[in-house]
């Protein structure tokens, strides 16, 4: 939420009915704006009494010839958004574009402004105020995945992870599991929502209770333990646990083995993050490959794309992802 009243440039955008670009055009007389639509801009201003952010708007056309990229804490020890900044690092550079790499702890206020021409959001989390503040600012932005609620951004790469868990229980039907869970972080994220949402769905279309632990989006390893040892003794029935947070798998298959239980066995593991240690763990265990890098240049493309067009947004483009299937999951209780 806002700490003032004062209009800002998203509302003078959905007033006018036009992109957050094109009222920034408008307003300041930059780009190839019909004049109707400008006068429309002007009108819905004018309207609502707004002010025009001068630095902001100076910032927004200084071409830094550098972009930001805003990342959740976790990225520090998470494979997934390391390989994910080096795609976007390595795109950038391509477009001869530097990239200034910006973490914080979740709700942590930033007093600064970042001097970009365009900024990169990973996974967007509802209720981030420094979230929603830069998606208020004229400057050009991308998510990876949609923002939940509050204002949007000019371009999305999203992926359908809902798709990708079905295909996991489909994968995992094999096991003939009756009793599976899922750790996942709360629905405050596109990505942690949309797993929850279809892993209810699978499960109610088989006629199976969907039992669930939740941890925080930063998921480090002792929430992920202490949650699969809550599932086993909760739930000793559990016959199939899929873990969505980055690394999680590794510390559910450590629980399995301490407990003695034999994963690919006794109880069927997925991940919905592959990375390096599942192709090297034993029993291999089945995952989603969300395909880091490539999101990370994808997500650098397009915003380089909006800095340098004319014409409205928003943009919206699908990431591919895919199920990696490994054996020793897939025959688990046959």
């Amino acid at each position: 939420m806002r700490d003032s009243g004062r209009p800002t440039l998203i509302d003078v955008a959905r007033r006018a009915g036009v992109a957050k670009t094109t009222a920034s055009d408008a307003l300041t007389g930059r780009g190839r704006i019909a004049e109707a639509t400008r006068e429309t801009v002007l009108a819905a201003a004018a309207e609502l009494g707004y002010a025009p952010n001068t630095a902001a708007q100076h910032l927004r056309h200084s071409a830094t010839g550098a972009l930001a990229l805003v990342l959740p804490e976790v990225s520090a020890r998470s494979a997934y958004y390391m390989t994910f900044a080096f795609g976007v690092i390595s795109a950038a550079a391509h477009a001869d574009y530097d990239v200034t790499v910006v973490t914080r702890p979740q709700g942590q206020q930033r007093t600064r402004q970042l001097r970009a021409d365009g900024i990169i959001i990973a996974d967007p989390r509802k209720g981030d105020p420094v979230t929603a503040r830069l998606l208020e600012v004229s400057t050009p932005v991308v998510t990876t995945e949609h923002v939940l609620e509050g204002p949007k951004p000019d371009g999305v790469i999203y992926s359908d992870h809902g798709a990708a868990m079905t295909r996991l229980l489909a994968h995992l039907d094999v096991t003939r599991f009756k009793h599976p869970a899922l750790i996942v972080a709360a629905d405050d994220t596109d990505w942690s929502a949309s797993l929850a949402r279809a892993f209810r769905e699978g499960c109610a279309e088989r006629g199976l209770e969907p039992i669930m632990r939740h941890t925080s989006f930063e998921a480090p390893s002792r929430q992920v333990r202490e949650a699969t040892e809550g599932l086993i003794a909760a739930h000793p029935d559990v016959d199939a646990i899929i873990v969505a947070p980055d690394g999680g798998a590794v510390e559910v298959l450590s629980v399995l083995h301490r407990a003695g239980l034999v994963a690919g066995r006794d109880i069927a593991v997925a991940s919905c993050v592959d990375y390096p240690a599942l192709q090297s763990v034993d029993p291999p265990v089945t995952a989603v490959d969300l395909g880091p890098h490539a999101a990370g240049v994808a997500a650098a493309e397009l915003i380089i794309e909006l800095i340098r067009r004319d014409d409205d947004g928003p943009v919206e483009r699908e990431h591919p992802i895919e199920v990696v299937g490994r054996a020793s999951t897939a025959t688990a209780l046959a």
